[in-house]
């Protein structure tokens, strides 16, 4: 590999996802000031709304994940237009 590509805040990050908890660990340079315990050791962590594991087109599932509203606010400003 060659010497000085890497940014210098390349380490190990778990990202969370929000919607059902689930952790994985992979490198990244996205800045974050919390930590979480994973697999017995302190990792800085990052907090994702939908991952893999909860996206309907990985797991099979048609659960929606609506964290903002906007289906609300969607389905109630075209309710109208219905055919």
């Amino acid at each position: 590999m060659k010497k000085g590509i890497h940014p210098e805040n390349y380490r190990p990050v778990v990202f969370r996802d929000m919607s059902n908890g689930d952790m994985f660990l992979t490198k990244s340079t996205a800045k974050t000031t919390e930590t979480v315990e994973f697999e017995g050791e302190t990792y800085p962590v990052v907090k994702v709304e939908i991952s893999s594991t909860s996206h309907p087109f990985y797991t099979g599932k048609s659960k929606l994940v609506d964290t903002a509203g906007r289906v609300d606010r969607f389905m109630s400003r075209y309710a109208g237009l219905k055919k």
